[in-house]
């Protein structure tokens, strides 16, 4: 008797023993996992095993090179230990996420089929039976929703340009030939993504925006995010979801903790294993040299790339990254507008990447950190003084040469060190741009900016006012020079107007998206006093 009560001590002591692990388990996640309406929990880079020194010599080597930095967040075991944002772009300001937007697709997907809404082996025609071709040997027949995830339609090249410019989408996606067997040959192909999104509204009745509004973003606390639509009202998915940093982070953190938030699993772990792994090459033939040193040769997964060491990333143009580090417990998010996107990430791997987690912190140079973290700024344009011209062309109007760019009339206003240029078009639409003289100045504008799928039917449509930072200076006694950053967006455009005489201009607009314009400059000429009276104002 005395034995059997022995075993029953013991057994209850093993019991005891795992429920304390459990509870031990709990605390931790609760400790890791933000709180639902909370912001992700900070701390210092010391407390986590990060060396601050790295990350300034990381923010160093930046300042000096061709990238244009709009924000910083690096989080490490659940906390941000480093943020900034570059003056004018600010943290509670949302951004064009361009293709990092596919991975937020790709995980609708992941909640469709969790939800036994799909599955990934699917076949597409199934979702769009009307366009089932004739000829019954078409590849068509087989393309699955896998192959639309992982890029591999066999499509001779990405037609998303020739797409975006029609009013149907989807018919027009189902008319490109496919050439080779879906699922064995790898295009980048954006039109692609859109068609998750079309075949998630056809089975939900909802917008992909609407299927995770309850689902991922309500989760993650990420409020007042957008996405652009088609046509037809199905958000386009390979591109235009706006949000912020932070929810960049929140949604790398998500990945990285396999689909678990706050202690529940929104997404299944088979589900983000997959994601994150690879399905296909970009180039199988690729010699090693060249994968060693390529980030976009390791491989794709679902809507995501796979990086170099072992890490996996969402990936958008001109520079936006959500760079997940499973191996190091990190997340690393990016927004920024660099021609040179391979050039950036090997500033990560070179001098952040060694600082995530080392065995002597520094933190004696967090402060330090934080600092350089609060006073960051991109340099707005910093002219001479040219008054006398200022006085001059107050108020003046011009009037463009018919050209490519739609624009009619320029009119000129300086008043306390600000510029007001306001452009009208060929129909008679007016847009006022305002600069700070050699500092920023913040407004708002219905003009639409540089986009890289600016020809899309509808582009940007009920996304305006557009908030925007000016600048602006003289470059020398008859060249002025505005510069415009579009802070929802990675893009800068920058104006150069050229007073040849008082009577006539030459006007030039500059962005990375259309480099400088084949039909620029535009020529202008000054109204007559009395055209300038009855002109509009």
């Amino acid at each position: 008797m005395a034995l059997c009560f022995s075993n029953n001590i013991s057994e209850i002591q093993k019991e005891v023993r795992q429920i304390m692990r459990k509870i031990f388990v709990l605390l931790v996640l609760w400790a890791w996992f933000p709180v639902n309406g909370q912001e992700l929990p900070r701390s210092e880079p010391s407390k986590e095993r990060v060396s601050s020194l790295a990350i300034i010599q990381f923010l160093d080597t930046l300042e000096q090179s061709e990238h244009e930095m709009h924000s910083l967040m690096v989080v490490k075991n659940g906390k941000v230990i480093a943020e900034g944002w570059w003056d004018p772009y600010q943290s509670d300001i949302k951004q064009t996420m361009y293709s990092v937007s596919k991975s937020f697709t790709a995980t609708a997907i992941g909640f469709a089929v969790k939800e036994k809404l799909l599955s990934v082996d699917d076949r597409v025609l199934s979702f769009f039976p009307d366009h089932s071709p004739e000829d019954e040997a078409s590849y068509l027949y087989d393309l699955r929703v896998r192959d639309l995830l992982t890029m591999s339609v066999g499509h001779e090249k990405d037609m998303t340009f020739d797409v975006i410019a029609q009013d149907d989408w989807p018919s027009q996606f189902l008319k490109i030939p496919i050439i080779k067997p879906p699922g064995t040959h790898f295009v980048y192909n954006t039109i692609a993504t859109y068609m998750l999104s079309a075949i998630l509204q056809q089975i939900t009745g909802e917008t992909l925006l609407q299927y995770l509004q309850p689902r991922l973003f309500e989760p993650l606390s990420i409020v007042n995010v957008d996405w652009e639509t088609d046509p037809m009202g199905v958000n386009v998915g390979g591109y235009g979801l706006r949000l912020k940093t932070e929810d960049m982070a929140k949604f790398g953190q998500l990945m990285l903790q396999r689909g678990q938030w706050h202690g529940q699993q929104l997404l299944p772990i088979r589900w983000i294993v997959d994601a994150s792994s690879v399905h296909i090459f970009q180039e199988p033939t690729a010699p090693v040299e060249k994968r060693e040193v390529s980030d976009w040769h390791q491989g794709y997964g679902y809507q995501m790339w796979r990086s170099r060491h072992q890490s996996f990333r969402a990936d958008g143009a001109f520079g936006q990254y959500i760079l997940v580090l499973p191996e190091l417990g990190s997340v690393v998010a990016i927004t920024s507008e660099t021609d040179n996107m391979q050039a950036l990430l090997n500033l990560v791997w070179e001098f952040l990447l060694p600082g995530l987690d080392v065995e002597e912190p520094t933190p004696e140079k967090d402060s330090s950190l934080r600092q350089r973290l609060e006073g960051l700024y991109i340099s707005p344009f910093v002219g001479i003084a040219n008054t006398s011209l200022e006085e001059e062309l107050q108020k003046k109007r011009f009037e463009f040469t018919a050209n490519d760019w739609g624009m009619n009339t320029l009119k000129l206003y300086f008043n306390d060190d600000q510029l007001k240029l306001v452009l009208t078009d060929d129909n008679q639409e007016s847009f006022p741009l305002e600069f700070g003289k050699g500092t920023w100045l913040q407004s708002e504008t219905l003009r639409k900016g540089p986009n890289l799928a600016g020809n899309a039917k509808g582009a940007m449509e009920g996304l305006a006012p557009f908030l925007v930072a000016g600048s602006y200076g003289w470059k020398d006694d008859s060249t002025l020079v505005a510069k415009l950053n579009y802070l929802e967006s990675p893009h800068t455009e920058t104006i150069e107007i050229v007073f040849e005489d008082k009577d006539n201009i030459s006007l030039c607009i500059y962005s990375m998206v259309k480099g400088k314009d084949k039909s620029m400059p535009v020529k202008g000429s000054r109204l007559s006093d009395m055209a300038q009276v009855l002109s509009i104002p």
